[in-house]
């Protein structure tokens, strides 16, 4: 029986070296994935450990204040947007056989124009991102969609230059126009 006892606390000891080994080796392969993610510095080669993971810990801190930053600044646009005139009158998906609608707002020198059409009547976007920018020279910084049932909702964003006067209304006016020869 002591023999017995002797071998079971022989294996014992061994189950604790190889999971203790286990253990650190996924902790140095954890530490490894979080040091591939942080931004490359020369210097980082020469710190400590304890100075690398503070490292890590600064930059993910600045990294949740950035997050923090954008979700305040994202309520306050959803908020915005839905006090617009836009969410109360364009956005109605129960409508068959959809007339295309647009609503253009300027931030600054952006442009945001959104767009709704029925699937049938989806050329308009490409229209109106032709309009933009072959007729007016403006940029496209975004565009996008997505289909809900039968609408097809469409975003744009565009730069406006600030030198050229006017160009924002006769940029709105030429969509409108594009718009309402469809209806």
């Amino acid at each position: 029986m002591d023999q017995s006892h002797s071998i079971t606390g022989q294996s014992r000891s061994a189950d604790r070296k190889t999971i203790e080994r286990n253990r650190r080796m996924q902790m140095k392969t954890l530490f490894s994935e979080l040091n591939s993610l942080l931004p490359h510095q020369s210097s980082r080669e020469t710190l400590t450990l304890p100075d690398q993971l503070d490292e890590a810990e600064k930059y993910i801190k600045k990294l949740q204040v950035n997050v923090e930053k954008k979700r305040e600044r994202k309520k306050k646009l959803v908020a915005t947007a839905g006090s617009s005139s836009f969410s109360s009158n364009v956005v109605d998906v129960s409508m068959s056989r959809r007339q295309p609608k647009i609503e253009i707002q300027e931030t600054g020198s952006v442009l945001h124009v959104f767009l709704v059409t029925s699937l049938e009547h989806k050329f308009i976007f490409h229209e109106s991102i032709r309009v933009i920018t072959e007729e007016f020279g403006a940029e496209i910084t975004y565009a996008g969609y997505s289909i809900v049932d039968d609408a097809v909702f469409h975003t744009l964003h565009c730069k406006v230059e600030e030198c050229e006067s006017g160009a924002r209304s006769r940029i709105s006016d030429r969509l409108e126009k594009v718009v309402n020869s469809v209806n």
